[in-house]
């Protein structure tokens, strides 16, 4: 894709940095399809990816310029509220409506209203929004009486919305009617020529706003940076650029020193080894990229030993209970993951969910509590929430409370993993 004038001025506008051609190619069909206004938008990409630029393109760019334009997080919105935000409501509708209300669709006429994380919207929600497109009609929550609007919807989702189709969770007529025109936002792993960029920009305006100087990337900086896989997209890199700006007293920041501030959780989000057995034989091998694979190594040669110790020591309680060395054991033996099990001492019995086990039946369970144990991320979510849910006796909002997340999170991943 070609960069033409205009598209130039477009990401000066908005503050767009990037020449991927994936780039100019999104922002190049969110100018082609502005001017023409009866069709809806469907923007997909990863979180952070950007996204909520391309909405306000085809506003600005639009015959409905000059009136409104709203944005709405739809995934921060109840579910038992987001009809009355949507659509408004009539006094007495629901406890609290002391008085009518319009709601965004009404407030938008004539204008351009934004709905992003759309596949987070409720099925109910769902069947009102999809009347909206196709009538421009819709009803307040507790009236009876038919509004009309004549808002341009723009939609936008990090969701994959096929696999939400089959899933139940996602209406295909109204996917396929918000699909008119489709833009896809490439994540910032696939823009390698632009992380320098945006790094920069985001490191000259925290230097600005702190009043510092601005830091500098080394060679191997900008390489971490470059292969690095950003789950976060631009807004974790904006993010990071903060931190290093504000913590690192050097101004030229080095490829250890960035590392400290990238998430490494798993294998999966450490720098991408992209380096394959040929490039590495004629170019020579690299320093850093041969350090993260000794350190990932070693953590699994570590993990393993410790898995065969808890198993020997298991296997060791088990064959011989009455031995010296089951009475000095101690009480608790950490797992690799950071969890701790219980292990009884000689005919001392053990309690789990206020069930009195002997010696040996304890000491089984412990056994095959290890041996059980999730090994994947979404297993260990799965098993996590499992075990929450038990111990408030199936009560969602505490259970929600206790893991720290919304209901609305806890009931969908109940559904995702059949916990119901």
């Amino acid at each position: 894709m070609q960069m033409t004038t205009e598209i130039q001025q477009v990401k000066q506008r908005f503050g767009i940095i990037g020449d991927t051609p994936e780039l100019i190619q999104a922002i190049s069909r969110a100018m082609q399809i502005a001017p023409i206004d009866d069709v809806d938008v469907l923007i997909t990409g990863e979180s952070g990816a950007g996204k909520e630029f391309f909405p306000q393109i085809i506003h600005a760019y639009s015959i409905r310029k000059h009136n409104k334009y709203i944005a709405v997080n739809c995934g921060a919105i109840p579910e038992g509220t987001i009809d009355s935000e949507l659509f408004g409501h009539e006094k007495g509708a629901f406890t609290g409506a002391i008085s009518s209300r319009k709601g965004y669709f009404e407030e938008a006429d004539g204008g351009t209203i934004f709905l992003d994380e759309v596949g987070e919207l409720p099925l109910t929600t769902q069947a009102r929004l999809l009347r909206v497109l196709e009538s421009g009609e819709f009803i307040r929550v507790g009236s009876s009486a038919v509004y009309k609007t004549n808002a341009r919807v723009v939609a936008a989702t990090n969701l994959d919305m096929l696999k939400a189709i089959s899933e139940g969770r996602f209406r295909e007529d109204l996917y396929y009617r918000l699909n008119t025109v489709h833009i896809e936002v490439p994540p910032l792993r696939e823009r390698p020529n632009d992380i320098i960029l945006l790094f920069r920009k985001f490191a000259s305006e925290f230097a600005e706003k702190y009043r510092m100087p601005v830091i500098r990337l080394t060679d191997d900086a900008r390489h971490v940076l470059t292969s690095y896989r950003w789950p976060g997209n631009v807004r974790q890199l904006k993010n990071i650029a903060r931190q290093v700006s504000i913590y690192e007293t050097s101004r030229e920041v080095t490829g250890e020193m960035l590392v400290k501030y990238l998430p490494q959780y798993t294998v999966g989000n450490l720098p991408a080894l992209r380096q394959d057995v040929a490039s590495s034989d004629s170019q020579g091998s690299n320093p850093l990229l041969d350090n993260e694979r000794k350190m990932i190594y070693e953590a699994i040669i570590k993990m393993q030993k410790e898995i065969k110790d808890l198993r020997d020591i298991v296997n060791g309680l088990l064959a011989d209970k009455e031995s010296a060395v089951v009475e000095t054991m101690p009480r608790m033996i950490a797992h690799p993951t950071g969890t701790t099990t219980h292990i009884s001492y000689p005919h001392q019995p053990y309690m789990e969910n206020n069930t009195i086990y002997n010696d040996i039946e304890a000491e089984e369970i412990m056994v095959n509590e290890y041996e059980e144990h999730p090994t994947s991320l979404e297993d260990t979510e799965r098993e996590t929430i499992r075990r929450a849910l038990a111990r408030n006796n199936g009560k969602r909002k505490k259970t929600a409370q206790e893991l720290q997340i919304s209901e609305r999170t806890l009931y969908r991943k109940i559904k995702e993993y059949n916990l119901e």
